[in-house]
């Protein structure tokens, strides 16, 4: 027996008709925009990005582990663990990859290639950086994310993804027949 359960017109629209794919091209391109600005600025500092890397994330996570005391701290203490064992004695390889992860994001968001990815990854690292207490416009940027990601499949038709996403459905397809 099956059931069918049918989804709204409205639902429909925002996340799988192309009509919509001009909305979507201007809400990718102002996330793509605020991710490759945010790290085209850290990529011309010498304490965000190349061998010395690491003075200006250093005093991120400083900032966020001071965060963390106090009846209601804004860094959870599983957080800070992490901050503490993981970032602060690798500082200058997670602060190239915040460079690079943003700039790609961005490229990525802007030009339509692998959107849904994009998405994934602005989603992940806006929601790192409220995690380490700081809200800027973090929060948008994840509900802006979440919103590409859940209209992923029309989201970068106007895009690399018109063109790719077929070649490489044919491509996979074609593999997975042979074996």
């Amino acid at each position: 027996m099956k059931y069918t359960i049918e989804e709204s017109w409205f639902v429909h629209f925002f996340t799988a008709d192309k009509a919509s794919a001009p909305m979507w091209f201007v809400v990718r391109v102002y996330l793509g925009y605020e991710f490759l600005m945010a790290g085209w600025g850290k990529l011309a500092s010498p304490a965000w990005f190349g061998s010395d890397a690491g003075a200006a994330l250093q005093g991120f996570v400083q900032g966020a582990l001071a965060k963390t005391v106090g009846a209601h701290p804004d860094v959870y203490q599983w957080y800070a663990s992490f901050l503490q064992s993981t970032v602060l004695p690798h500082l200058m390889v997670w602060s190239n990859a915040v460079v690079l992860g943003e700039l790609f994001i961005g490229l990525g968001l802007i030009v339509g290639l692998c959107t849904g990815t994009a998405a994934f990854f602005a989603f992940f690292m806006a929601f790192n950086f409220l995690l380490a207490g700081t809200v800027s416009v973090n929060p948008m940027l994840v509900l802006v994310a979440i919103a590409i990601m859940l209209a992923h499949r029309v989201a970068g038709y106007w895009g690399l993804d018109r063109f790719v996403k077929p070649y490489l459905h044919h491509v996979f397809r074609s593999r997975t027949r042979k074996t």
